[in-house]
């Protein structure tokens, strides 16, 4: 009896929906008890909000708290239920729908967004892909990259402590004749010494004789016969002066012969053609070109004359520079344009931000708003800050351009040519081996 009444009152705390003791519980109007959180997914699943236990309508739920009438209207104007005495009181002129009406819309509009959530979800996975497809991408290309500079740089010191060795040996080699020849001569004039020292040593032995006979018959030839005639013979100091330059010389050699075939070795052709998927289309602006240069009329040539035309005076024309913009200007994202410089004695490319000076001497460089390559009587500089030499000797026969907006300047926008380019088509392009320059950080 007492285990059958102790159930019972167990059963007190149970909530009749989960089976489980109460969590926040909470009382319908009917008198019947449910976790909070159960009666109001119940409630949520359903049109009408009845009790679980007595199936009685919850109309405490649907009454207007201010007016006791029933909840039918639904002001979308404030974004709640409301009655009809709201409707013509408190809610007058706003945006009024039937209670079911809205909860279709609100229905359809919360499908809705949750396909927007799922689709923005998903082109979030799709970037997560990218970004990680690309960072695998950066880490492959680092680990080849470093290898191949390990093995480059290898291969160079080992040249290097070739030639030093090398050099070494012909100093050695040179120093130990140079040795041998002058201990050669040494050794014959100590020779010569010691005979002329006997000679003398008897001489003056047969001086303190007193006999006439003996003397005449035993007098030595002074000096003794067979000596050699050193007035002829010098012996200078072996000089050592420009062997360093000779060593460097030849060594500067070796180096750019390796250097060229390790830019024939090198396969950057893959590099380039994930480039080139960025190309631009790029033409030349009359409106900013120095009054000395002449635009083809497709606008994708460029060339210098001795002639300066009559041009109107315009703050986008280069004065003195021979320079020329680029209509096409951007602002974010990667472009990639190709110019044909082949036989061109001189030349700029790169990109300048806007705005620039175009009046008078342009200093280009970063801080003055230009990221550029200049070429020079066969010298290429990357005009960065302070300038810094290429070590590239062949001539260029294509240059290629690659900007990402993020890398340089957010504010990018013009492409910058000096005169005597010709828009065409390769990156960094050397002779028929595509190859990297220099990367403005």
């Amino acid at each position: 009896m007492a285990s059958s009444t102790q159930s019972s009152s167990e059963e007190q705390f149970l909530c009749s929906i989960c089976l489980e003791v109460f969590s926040e519980p909470v009382s319908t109007p009917c008198g019947h008890n449910f976790c909070k959180r159960c009666i109001s997914q119940t409630w949520d699943t359903n049109e009408s909000c009845f009790c679980p236990l007595c199936k009685e309508s919850c109309l405490v739920c649907l009454m207007c708290p201010t007016h006791d009438r029933l909840l039918e209207l639904y002001c979308s104007t404030d974004q709640k239920t409301i009655c009809m005495m709201c409707s013509v009181l408190e809610h007058k002129n706003h945006t009024l729908v039937p209670l079911k009406e809205a909860f279709e819309q609100e229905k359809v509009s919360l499908q809705q967004t949750v396909a927007e959530n799922q689709r923005l979800v998903e082109q979030r996975r799709l970037k997560v892909q990218e970004i990680t497809a690309a960072l695998e991408l950066s880490e492959r290309e680092a680990q080849r990259e470093t290898q191949q500079m390990v093995k480059v740089f290898s291969d160079i010191m080992e040249s290097v402590q070739r030639c030093l060795d090398h050099h070494t040996k012909v100093m050695e080699q040179s120093l130990s004749k140079h040795k041998e020849r002058a201990q050669a001569l040494i050794q014959q004039l100590q020779q010569e010494m010691c005979e002329l020292e006997k000679s003398s040593t008897e001489a003056q032995q047969l001086s303190l004789s007193t006999d006439p006979l003996h003397f005449l018959q035993r007098c030595p030839a002074l000096p003794p016969a067979g000596l050699k005639d050193w007035s002829s013979v010098s012996f200078e100091p072996q000089t050592c002066e420009g062997s360093a330059a000779r060593a460097l010389s030849e060594l500067e050699t070796s180096l750019s012969q390796k250097f060229n075939k390790v830019f024939t070795q090198l396969p950057p052709k893959d590099q380039l053609r994930r480039v080139q998927q960025f190309a631009v289309d790029v033409t030349l602006d009359p409106d900013t070109a120095n009054p000395y240069l002449v635009l083809s009329k497709d606008l994708k040539q460029v060339h210098d004359t001795e002639v300066k035309k009559k041009l109107p005076d315009s703050p986008q024309r280069f004065t003195l520079c021979a320079g020329v913009l680029g209509k096409q200007s951007f602002s974010s994202g990667r472009f990639y344009f190709e110019v044909q410089v082949k036989g061109k004695t001189e030349w700029d490319l790169g990109v300048a931000r806007e705005p620039i000076n175009r009046t008078g001497l342009i200093y280009a460089s970063p801080k003055n708003g230009f990221w550029t390559i200049w070429f020079r009587d066969g010298e290429y500089k990357a005009l960065d800050d302070p300038g810094v030499p290429c070590l590239h000797r062949s001539l260029l026969r294509r240059s290629g351009c690659l900007w990402t907006m993020e890398q340089v300047c957010q504010t990018i926008d013009r492409h910058w040519f000096c005169a005597q380019v010709q828009l065409g088509s390769g990156l960094w392009c050397w002779e028929e081996v595509v190859l990297h320059i220099y990367s403005y950080r």
